[in-house]
């Protein structure tokens, strides 16, 4: 295929679309790169490439998909609706799949890319595994020839399969498992997986074929474990596999231990149960590479955590929540009466100067006051089914719409200027916290924090009034905090610094 040809990948923002969007466009292709919301793909690096274009599409609103179509010649299918605003995914998956192919076919595209999930139709599959499978029939049912490539555990930064490893390993030396951990499976770098998926392009003998893909070893999870802590530089993890362990109960524990959540946890856990070995490698012929071990592939993710170059994130997935009550002074409008606690410090320096330490709040920073309060209220969130503090943030430094921060998300950045949050965590309403930096002269600025509750019914408002008066003490330790920071970071006085508002 020539690189003229505009590429339509659907699901750019989330793990595997935003790593092939660039590498589609270093390879010269013009791309479209459609996502539920706009602002995250604005925030991606190559957003501004001058061979993208973006678009922002629901798949399950068939009009927009369909107009999403127009003018492409090869869609990537990278949608998984297995994320909190779906939690009957295998219908949602089941709905977009039948929008694709109808789509597809009423544009003219000359054939859909899929990446699926490795496991055999006659075993006892995962519901996970199953829709995977469903997907890829879906599809296929159409008039577009369909490239299917099923994969098992993806090993790369950032991977929610990664994650639950990374985090079991280093939080638990010893560990009663499922006996889940002694299941074969074959394993694949992410790296390969993109380079497969590029591949196909350039390979009209893809078309319309089913392949499966994996890395050179067929391993137990509990080799992948041995694996992570020799190359993290633990010592042994004792495993010790048992036959009582549910799928359940398995993403209870994960959820508790890892970052990531039960509704996650869980359909993961399930597809470990069965074995997930390619049956056939004719891809190996016809798109060749050097396909990394297990070692090697967690080695690279290793290295790319601790150096903070994590390209995409299993958290990336999901919209956005909408901000629109946040500004609304009118509660009918709003929904209901919105409470607001807002502060404000005269900092001296610039906006930049005070954008550094704000743009780092929470993960491994934390919040500049009273920290053990967070991890608190991350803890007490976690226990009820939330998503506690544990996700931390992909980046020690860097903010862009879409990212998780601990129990937010990021709503809005405007650098230098302002910083939106959206809260993520169980509550009865909705809540967010704006930070926004104003120019007062040119050696002062003022630091605006306006947190924003709007309750859902009475349980909403005796929440509010419980925690009130708490947000004196820790709202506004925080912002003294954060303008402490920046004093640190001049090497002056915070005393001298702050002026009060």
């Amino acid at each position: 295929m020539g690189t003229n040809a505009r590429i339509l990948v659907i699901g750019a923002t989330g793990y595997i679309g935003a790593r092939l969007v660039p590498r589609l466009l270093s390879a010269g292709y013009l791309v479209r790169a459609v996502s539920r919301s706009l602002e995250k793909l604005q925030g991606c690096h190559w957003a501004t490439h001058k061979n993208v274009e973006l678009m922002t599409v629901d798949v399950l609103d068939p009009v927009a998909l369909a107009a999403a179509c127009e003018g492409c010649q090869t869609a990537y299918y990278l949608v998984h609706s297995m994320n909190s605003q779906h939690r009957d995914f295998e219908e949602a998956d089941r709905r977009c799949a039948l929008n694709m192919a109808t789509a597809a076919q009423r544009a003219g595209l000359t054939r859909i890319i899929y990446l699926g999930g490795l496991g055999d139709q006659g075993e006892e599959l995962s519901r996970h595994l199953r829709s995977r499978a469903e997907v890829a029939d879906i599809l296929r049912s159409g008039a577009v020839p369909v490239t299917v490539l099923r994969a098992a555990m993806i090993i790369g930064s950032g991977s929610a399969s990664f994650e639950i490893l990374r985090y079991l390993v280093e939080r638990l030396p010893f560990m009663i498992t499922p006996r889940w951990v002694r299941t074969p499976s074959q394993p694949i770098a992410v790296r390969n997986v993109l380079a497969y998926l590029i591949g196909c392009l350039e390979k009209d003998e893809t078309i319309g074929q089913v392949f499966d893909i994996g890395g050179p070893e067929v391993v137990t999870y509990q080799q992948l474990m041995d694996a992570y802590a020799a190359e993290a530089g633990l010592g042994r993890r004792f495993v010790v596999p048992v036959p009582y362990f549910t799928p359940r109960l398995s993403s209870y524990w994960i959820h508790l231990v890892t970052p990531v959540p039960a509704y996650i946890a869980r359909p993961l856990a399930e597809g470990l149960r069965s074995p997930a070995v390619c049956r056939e490698s004719r891809i190996k012929d016809l798109i060749p590479q050097e396909l990394l071990d297990c070692r090697t592939a967690i080695k690279l993710a290793i290295t790319c955590v601790q150096h903070q170059q994590v390209e995409s994130h299993w958290t990336d997935a999901g919209a956005i929540p909408p901000a629109e009550w946040f500004y609304s002074e009118d509660p009918k409008w709003a929904g209901g009466t919105v409470y607001e606690d807002r502060r404000s410090l005269i900092v001296e320096g610039t906006a930049d100067d005070l954008w550094q330490p704000l743009v780092r709040l929470g993960g491994n920073t934390g919040w500049y006051y009273g920290n053990w309060l967070w991890r608190w209220r991350g803890l007490m969130d976690r226990l009820i089914g939330g998503v506690g503090m544990i996700r931390g943030r992909r980046h020690i430094s860097d903010l862009k719409p879409g990212d998780a921060l601990d129990f937010w998300r990021v709503g809005a950045v405007d650098a230098g200027r302002r910083l939106l949050l959206v809260a993520e965590m169980r509550l009865p309403g909705k809540a967010m916290l704006e930070f926004r930096i104003e120019p007062i002269s040119k050696t002062k600025v003022r630091l605006i924090q306006t947190a924003r509750f709007l309750p859902s019914g009475l349980t909403g408002l005796i929440y509010w009034l419980l925690v009130t008066p708490l947000h004196g003490i820790v709202f506004g330790g925080m912002l003294k905090g954060i303008a402490a920071a920046r004093a640190r970071q001049s090497n002056a006085s915070s005393d001298g610094m702050i002026y009060g508002s």
